[in-house]
Parts: structure tokens; sequence; C-alpha cells
């Protein structure tokens, strides 16, 4: 891959496994230095084995143990983040997680939870973001912009989705958090984007598309006939940090194949 930031350093949230792993080694070929982020002690392996893989392809980086949920944490990896390599180029806010239920049984424990960690845990990081943003503006040669936010949402930030209530109130509003702050710090030259992933071959997700049944009654949902997976989501994510995309903020890029387009109306509803 290009390398087509080289030198800049990354945060990603969430970055021991699925999604996030993906998108670490993904910027790390394309020369980012990245802070695989990763929430408890028990994720630390997973972690570590993320970065071994990135600095045995020649990246950089180090492992950062925090739980986005946190403020605390948040303020003290950000503060390392730039101690130890003296700025900050990119987040890539992407740690999320779901606790499932039908609504009428939905508890407070799970509601708070979800949302505490997928929509305040991307306030809480793009907030220190900013900050270190503004401080250090727009280093020449570096980026056209002081700074990239990258918030990783969901098609469900579009599509209802019953039984998920919470997972999919915390992506619409990482929608609306995206957006507001997009119009906020545009001026900045902050540019602050989401990705909307669709059916992606991860864990969280793996009862989805772990036969070929349950892959079949899925790809009902694709019209491009494939699952994703999660080098889709780092490729986008490599273009909305770079400066190929520099015109571009406040967006959300679905990178669904075709699953927001409404499939079920394909042969006249």
């Amino acid at each position: 891959m290009e390398q087509k930031l080289q030198g800049q350093v990354a945060i990603i949230t969430g970055a021991s496994s699925g999604i996030g792993a993906g998108c670490a080694k993904a910027l790390a070929a394309a020369g980012v230095t990245i802070v695989v982020n990763h929430p408890v002690e028990a994720t630390k392996a997973a972690a570590q084995a993320v970065l071994d893989e990135i600095t045995a392809g020649g990246g950089k980086g180090m492992i950062y143990q925090c739980d986005v949920s946190k403020e605390d944490e948040v303020q003290r990896m950000f503060a390392d983040t730039v101690k130890q390599y003296g700025v900050l180029d990119i987040l890539i806010n992407n740690a999320g997680l779901q606790r499932d239920s039908p609504f009428q049984e939905m508890t407070l424990e799970k509601w708070n939870f979800v949302i505490g960690v997928n929509l305040t845990g991307q306030f809480l990081c793009a907030r220190e973001a900013i900050r270190i943003f503004l401080k250090q503006g727009i280093i020449q040669g570096r980026s056209r912009a002081a700074g990239k936010i990258i918030c990783m949402s969901s098609v469900h930030e579009m599509i209802p989705w019953a039984g998920h209530a919470n997972y999919a109130a915390s992506k619409g509003g990482i929608m609306m958090l995206m957006k507001s702050i997009a119009q906020e710090f545009a001026p900045s030259k902050i540019r602050i984007n989401a990705i909307g992933p669709g059916a992606i071959k991860t864990p969280i997700n793996h009862s989805a598309w772990e036969t070929p049944a349950a892959e079949k009654i899925l790809l009902e949902l694709i019209p491009y006939n494939r699952v994703g997976v999660v080098e889709d989501i780092g490729s986008a994510a490599v273009w909305l940090a770079s400066d190929e995309s520099d015109y571009i903020t406040g967006q959300t890029i679905f990178v669904d194949g075709g699953m927001t387009l409404f499939p079920g109306f394909s042969t006249n509803g």
C-alpha cells in the first residue's frame, strides 16, 4: 500500500479485534504510527497481537488500555499519546459493543452500558482530540487538515433494528454528534466524518455468517451479494484520513454492499 499517511499518528479505539484491528493494520500499512487502544486487562494480549503484526510489517505503535466511557482514562490516553509522539493527527472513534434485548425487557444497565461506550465514549475521545488539534493547528507538510476524526457508525444510524434499540440509538446519536462537531470545527480545518459499516465479518456478529445457511439469509439483505470484511473498512478509513478526501467533512460513508438501498424493494416491494 502507498504510504500516503507517512509519519502521522493515530489513536484507534477498540483496536484489539474486529473493525478496529482492521483499521489499525490498514493505517499502519499507510505509514501511520498506531495507538492500539483496548478496554481492559483481558484484552491486552489481543491488542499486543495486533501491534506485533503491525511491527512485523515494519510499522510502529504502542498498546494502551483505556475504557473510553471513563473521562479520566480518556484524558490520560490522549495526554500520554502526545507526550510519547509529540503530535496527534487522526482519531478513529471505533470502540463499540452490543447488549441486545427485547425492548420491554431491556434493563437500564444494558441501555447505559451501550450508550456509555458507543456514544459517550465517542464524545469523550472526540473532545480530547479536538482540543489537541486546535492547539497544534495545521502542520505544514503533514496534512492539509489540522486533524481528522473518523467516527465508526453503522447502517443502523438510518435502518431501525428491532431488539437492538440501545445499539441503534447509539449509532443515530453518533451521526448527529459527528455532523454537529463537523459543522462547528470545519472553520478550524478539522475534518470529521463517519463510516457506516454494513454486515462485516467480525466476532461481534459471528453467528450471522458462521454457517452457509446463516450467510445465505444475511446475503438477502446485501445487493452486492457478499459479506464485508474488515479490510473494506480499513481501506475507507485510510482514504478518509488522507488529503485525497480533504474536501469531505460531516458525511457518513456507508460501506455496506448496498444494504442501505432497501433491497426489499428491488422486486417492486
